[in-house]
């Protein structure tokens, strides 16, 4: 049995060489209370950045996903061909952890559910998830949006692949300013203010004076 033992740790070496070096494990820690990520390589922290979950009503789902596949480049299928750098994607329903050209708003909940990275970030995860292998990649998804992002509008000029398209304020309506006593009119003579105003009529010569007897 101990001769058996050797010669089956043997063959199993010789199979890892001849395949080459082992493939490490992955693990995508994703905290929604703290958007943040946590990037480990066999049980070792390689990373830790600032991302973007989804915003109120477009939640990133928890749980724990294999990763499936990767694309260099993608564009939303669902969201005005927007870019989508260095995806990966963990969900068949289209959730990625991808890169984001506006990194203005990383740290706060506003995405369509996928999980947003600097550009840069995307870019070095990425091409360690290819060398290591998609399907030894694992993704984590825990934690609650904070309350105090869920009524966050949405600043100008942020990117529409996930941001939220409709803002949570209503729009202050806007009213022309007041015009002063004397300014424009309808035309109508009726309503036109009088320039000629001398104060209140006068009794005639040698009417009884007020108050009458």
């Amino acid at each position: 049995m101990r001769q058996f033992g050797w010669a089956f740790a043997a063959l199993v070496a010789a199979g890892i060489a001849a395949t080459g070096q082992a493939h490490a494990n992955i693990l995508i820690t994703v905290d929604k209370s703290t958007q943040q990520m946590t990037v480990q390589v066999d049980g070792a922290t390689r990373w830790q950045w600032r991302v973007s979950t989804g915003a109120h009503g477009y939640d990133t789902p928890s749980g724990t996903f294999r990763a499936f596949r990767m694309e260099a480049s993608h564009f939303s299928k669902e969201f005005d061909d927007a870019p989508m750098p260095h995806s990966i994607f963990f969900t068949q329903r289209g959730h990625a952890v991808h890169g984001y050209l506006n990194t203005s708003h990383l740290g706060l909940p506003v995405s369509h559910g996928c999980v947003r990275l600097d550009p840069q970030n995307a870019a070095a995860l990425y091409a360690m998830v290819k060398q290591e292998g998609v399907l030894n990649t694992t993704v984590v998804i825990t934690g609650h949006i904070p309350d105090a992002a869920v009524a966050r509008r949405r600043a100008p000029g942020d990117q529409p692949d996930e941001a939220a398209a409709t803002p949570p304020y209503p729009i202050t309506p806007q009213y022309p300013a007041p015009q002063p006593y004397g300014g424009p009119y309808s035309g109508d003579d009726r309503f036109a203010p009088s320039t000629n105003y001398g104060g209140p009529p006068q009794p005639p010569p040698g009417y009884p004076p007020f108050p009458r007897p």
